[in-house]
């Protein structure tokens, strides 16, 4: 006999994994395909209410670029005051750090440049005003307004 036939193979005891990742890669084409379709939400149709809105309890400032560009500082229960952006800021940042709760608001006319609100912004920053929430109109008022 020859040397060769008197060497025995020895068994492998390793897996074959070749068809496993064939059954991933369908399984994950299936699921990439199938996941944009999945619709996560359910439309409602919700019905109109004229009802009244919540009244805040606690008060709030408003800072508001009027259409012709002037800045007005507008706090409840007192008349708008005008000033310039740079002493509207520090106004309203002397009533947050009296009060650190009251709401800020920015509130502007549509026809303003983005640049105008956004540097407001910036100025109630600097002043130590963390978070500032922009005014707009109800959906409906601006619906009705416009006669639809």
């Amino acid at each position: 006999m020859s040397a060769r036939t008197r060497k025995r193979r020895k068994l492998k005891a390793d897996i074959n994994v070749v068809p496993y990742i064939d059954v991933m890669l369908v399984l994950l084409i299936i699921f990439m395909v199938t996941a944009p379709l999945l619709n996560l939400g359910v439309d409602v149709d919700l019905p109109e209410s004229n009802a009244k809105p919540i009244e805040q309890k606690k008060d709030f400032v408003t800072a508001v670029i009027t259409p012709d560009g002037r800045y007005l500082l507008k706090l409840q229960n007192t008349p708008d005051r005008q000033m310039p952006k740079e002493e509207l800021a520090n106004a309203i940042g002397v009533f947050h750090k009296n009060n650190p709760e009251m709401p800020v608001y920015v509130a502007a006319n549509g026809d303003r440049p983005y640049k105008e609100v956004m540097d407001l912004m910036g100025l109630l920053q600097a002043a130590g005003v963390p978070k500032v929430a922009l005014m707009s109109k109800p959906a409906q008022a601006a619906n009705a307004a416009k006669g639809h």
